[in-house]
C-alpha cells in the first residue's frame, strides 16, 4: 500500500501558447519534508497552486491522502499554505489568529483557545496568545503562520518561499525552525524556493524544475554530488563552468579543451564522443591550491593562475584565480584553518582536482559558444 501524502500523476497547466507545467509527476512520501527547487518563471507555483485546488490542471490528476482532487475545492482539501507574507490579521491577537480557521469549522470557543494555546505552546510561542501581532518579530510571525496552519491538522502544509521576506540572519535561523518543526509534528511538507540553500538544507528530497519539467529529483546529496543534468549542475551549489569540445576518450574519463586551448579532464555523465561540444563542471571544494605544484596531489594535471581577488566569508571563504594562460576564472574553496587567507592579487598559485569529481555533459543548445 502507498505511504504517499501526495501523488501528481502527468499533470499539465498551459496559460495560452504557454506551457507552465508539462506532464509532471511526483510521489511524495507521508511525514517527509519536498522541496521543489528552480528559477524564476519555471513553474513551480502554479504546480503549487494546483495541488491547493486554487487553480486546475488541464490534464493530469493531483491526489491527496489517497483520493483524487478533481473537482474538490480549496477549502475542502486536507491542505493548508504558508505564503512569504504570512496574512495574518493585525486586527487579532495571536491566539485568535491560530485559532481562525477552528472558528471557521464551527468549534466552541473555548475549544479553538484551548487547541490554539497548545499549538503556540507546541511551536515555542507559549504565552504569546494574548500579544498583539505587530508585537512579534519576523521568527515569531513565521511560527505563528505555521501554527495557524497546522492546528487544523492538514495532510500537507505549502510553504510557497515563507523566509524569502526575511533578513539573511534571521533565514538561516529559520531554516532550523522548519526542519525542527516538521521533524516534531511529522506532517508533509512540500516547499517551494529558489533558494539552494533552503532546499538543500531543509529537504528530505528536492526536485529541480527548470522550464515547466523537473530535470531531477533525489536526495539533496544526490543532486550536489551526482547531478544528472547540466542545468542541474549549474544551479544547485557553486560550480565552475568550463565549455570546450571533447579532445580525448578514455576508459574513464574524457578530456575538453576550450576554445583558447585550456585542456581540463572530467567524468562523463552520457555519452561523449572526440569532436562534441561539452560542458564541464567543478565544484569549488574539489580543487586542490598550492604556492607550488609539489604540494599538489599527485597524479593530478596541474595548472597554474593567478589571484585575482580573495573573497573573504569566514569558513565560505574562496579565492577567484585566472588560469594563467587563457584567463579564465576559476573558484577555489579555501581551507576552514585560514590557511592562504594571506593570498594577495597578481600572485601565481598552482591547482589542480580530481578529474573523477568533475562532472561533464554535451553541451545544451546555444550554450556551446557561451563560457560560464
Amino acid at each position: 500500500m502507498s505511504t504517499a501524502d501526495l501523488v501528481a500523476d502527468r499533470v499539465v497547466k498551459r496559460f495560452g501558447a504557454h506551457t507552465a507545467v508539462d506532464s509532471l509527476s511526483l510521489n511524495v512520501e507521508h511525514g517527509s519534508f519536498f522541496s521543489i527547487l528552480g528559477p524564476s518563471g519555471c513553474g513551480k507555483t502554479t504546480l503549487l497552486r494546483m495541488i491547493a485546488g486554487f487553480i486546475a490542471p488541464d490534464s493530469g490528476d493531483i491526489s491527496i491522502g489517497g483520493r483524487s482532487m478533481q473537482g474538490v475545492a480549496p477549502n475542502r482539501r486536507p491542505v493548508n499554505m504558508v505564503f512569504q507574507q504570512l496574512a495574518l490579521f493585525p486586527m487579532m491577537s495571536v491566539g485568535e489568529n491560530v485559532a481562525f480557521g477552528l472558528a471557521r469549522r464551527g468549534l466552541a470557543r473555548s475549544e479553538r483557545m484551548q487547541r490554539s494555546n497548545a499549538m503556540l505552546e507546541r511551536v515555542g510561542l507559549g504565552g504569546a496568545a494574548p500579544k498583539r501581532v505587530d508585537e512579534l518579530s519576523g521568527g515569531q510571525r513565521q511560527r505563528v503562520a505555521i501554527a495557524r496552519s497546522l492546528v487544523l491538522e492538514p495532510t500537507l502544509l505549502l510553504l510557497d518561499e515563507p523566509l524569502g521576506a526575511l533578513d539573511l540572519k534571521l533565514r538561516e535561523h529559520m531554516k532550523i525552525e522548519l526542519k525542527q518543526l516538521q521533524a516534531a509534528f511529522g506532517t508533509t511538507f512540500v516547499y517551494i524556493t529558489h533558494d539552494q540553500s533552503e532546499a538543500l538544507v531543509l529537504s528530505d528530497h528536492v526536485a529541480v524544475m527548470n522550464h515547466g519539467r523537473f530535470e531531477q529529483l533525489g536526495t539533496p546529496q544526490d543532486l550536489y554530488y551526482r547531478p544528472q543534468t547540466p542545468f542541474v549542475a549549474s544551479f544547485v551549489g557553486a560550480n565552475n563552468r568550463i565549455v570546450g569540445r571533447v579532445t580525448a576518450v578514455d576508459a574513464d574519463t574524457v578530456e575538453v579543451t576550450t576554445a583558447d586551448g585550456w585542456t581540463i579532464r572530467a567524468l562523463p555523465k552520457a555519452k561523449l564522443a572526440v569532436g562534441d561540444a561539452a560542458e564541464a563542471f567543478v565544484r569549488p571544494e574539489v580543487a586542490s591550491l598550492s604556492r607550488t605544484q609539489a604540494d599538489l596531489p599527485s597524479g593530478q594535471s596541474a595548472h597554474a593562475g593567478v589571484v585575482e581577488s580573495l573573497l573573504f566569508d569566514g569558513a565560505n571563504s574562496a579565492v577567484l584565480i585566472n588560469e594563467e594562460r587563457t584567463r579564465r576564472e576559476f573558484r577555489i574553496a579555501l581551507p576552514q584553518t585560514g590557511r592562504f587567507s594571506d593570498l594577495k592579487p597578481a600572485e601565481k598559485v598552482m591547482f589542480s582536482f580530481d578529474p573523477a569529481r568533475a562532472v561533464c555533459f554535451p553541451a545544451r543548445p546555444g550554450e556551446a559558444g557561451r563560457d560560464g
